[in-house]
């Protein structure tokens, strides 16, 4: 046996026992499916702050369900650029079908800073009555105790930010089964392992619940125009400034029905380029704990054997087994056989890992930017000899695609 075979046999099972941690931070934070727990706190009035742009998959069912509340007072406020967005016929037809909730539109050119979504939503806070605000994506489908459930633990004095865990569902190509699987193994594992097992909250920018007085405190909006994990930022900036960031083990639901392959690629070599903006040396902690693309590097180099096979198959084997179990868990609606292109989307992991070693751009929403330290922007030259390396990229991304 090869010294490289003995090493990654290590490390493959260093992972997976990483991995089982994962599967118990998740049993710990995320209750059996369809148990909720009572709420007897005081329910603040709520702003629920949607910035659009675009047509999301299921975006009208997603948006109803945040008219469908059972909630005592809350408002829902739509944000877009202009008139000429699709999603804004989506949001006419939703506010005149529930006259009688606070649903409002608020369209407004806004280009304070360089990340899109934060340009939708200073516009939106502006307009915003309460004082306490919760930001969610539009791709995003809740359930009608989803506000009850995260006011209950905003009502801890200690708490500054309340956030949630996320599960993909409806993948109908194989571009959002990858996603959904990534987002059901990966993400949700990662999150509550790092909560649960190292005290370092996690905050995914698709719900996050919070106070006005507390947000404002740490710099509001414009102390995070300009990065690209808005979230991760703001989730930062509370923790240092003595507040809790709760941890929600409600699930919502992600929808992805028809992602693109390439749309997949692009979503998670930007994801990269984040975390290791961010991270910096952590960021090597994900390849080597990714047990599957581990386990298949001795098969790769040194070719079929009974050795080499059995460890790729049985990290494989152990990797489909745990996300089917995390499925169970979180109340995933995916077909059992989907777990089996599990490993294979560890594998494209794996060799994505490798991409923000190399650049440190990223195509986001239209725009193109740098990414730098914490994840801050600065625009990209689409002039001029530095702009030709970005071209090449483009024309070689797009002739794969």
């Amino acid at each position: 046996m090869t010294i490289l075979f003995w090493v990654c046999t290590g490390l493959t099972a260093a992972g997976l026992t990483i991995f089982l941690l994962q599967i118990v931070a998740v049993r710990r934070t995320v209750a059996p499916f369809g148990e909720t727990s009572p709420c007897h706190a005081d329910l603040p009035p709520i702003s629920v702050l949607k910035p659009l742009k675009g047509l999301d998959d299921n975006l009208y069912d997603n948006l109803e369900s945040f008219c469908r509340q059972s909630y005592p007072a809350y408002e829902v406020i739509f944000s877009l650029q202009d008139h000429n967005d699709p999603a804004y016929k989506i949001v006419r037809k939703i506010k005149d079908k529930y006259p009688d909730r606070e649903v409002r539109i608020v369209i407004e050119p806004c280009s304070r800073g360089l990340n899109p979504k934060v340009n939708n939503l200073i516009p939106a806070y502006r307009a915003s009555r309460y004082d306490t605000i919760l930001i969610s994506d539009s791709n995003v489908l809740v359930g009608p105790d989803y506000l009850r459930s995260i006011s209950c633990q905003l009502a801890d004095p200690s708490v500054g930010l309340v956030t949630n865990l996320i599960r993909g569902t409806g993948g109908r190509t194989l571009g959002s089964l990858f996603e959904n699987l990534h987002l059901n193994s990966f993400i949700v594992g990662s999150v509550c392992f790092l909560d649960r097992f190292l005290k370092m909250p996690c905050v995914i920018g698709k719900s996050m619940l919070m106070r006005k007085r507390d947000l404002e405190a740490i710099g509001g909006f414009e102390s995070v125009k300009d990065v690209l994990a808005e979230d991760f930022i703001i989730g930062r900036e509370m923790h240092r400034a003595g507040r809790r960031v709760a941890v929600s083990g409600y699930l919502i639901n992600n929808v992805n029905q028809y992602w693109g392959f390439s749309r997949f690629l692009n979503r998670h070599t930007r994801w990269g380029k984040l975390r290791w903006k961010i991270g910096g040396i952590r960021y090597f902690s994900e390849i080597l704990t990714n047990a599957v693309f581990i386990a298949c590097l001795p098969l790769a180099v040194a070719g079929p054997s009974k050795a080499t096979m059995s460890l790729a198959l049985a990290a494989a084997s152990i990797k489909a087994i745990g996300d089917r179990s995390l499925g169970i868990r979180t109340g995933a609606v995916m077909p059992s056989a989907a777990y089996l292109l599990s490993p294979f989307k560890d594998l494209l992991i794996g060799l994505l890992w490798f991409v923000p070693l190399l650049s440190d751009t990223v195509v986001w929403r239209g725009n193109r930017y740098r990414i730098d330290r914490d994840s801050s922007l600065s625009p990209v030259p689409d002039r001029g000899i530095a702009s030709w390396r970005y071209r090449l990229a483009d024309a070689i991304r797009e002739r794969a695609a």
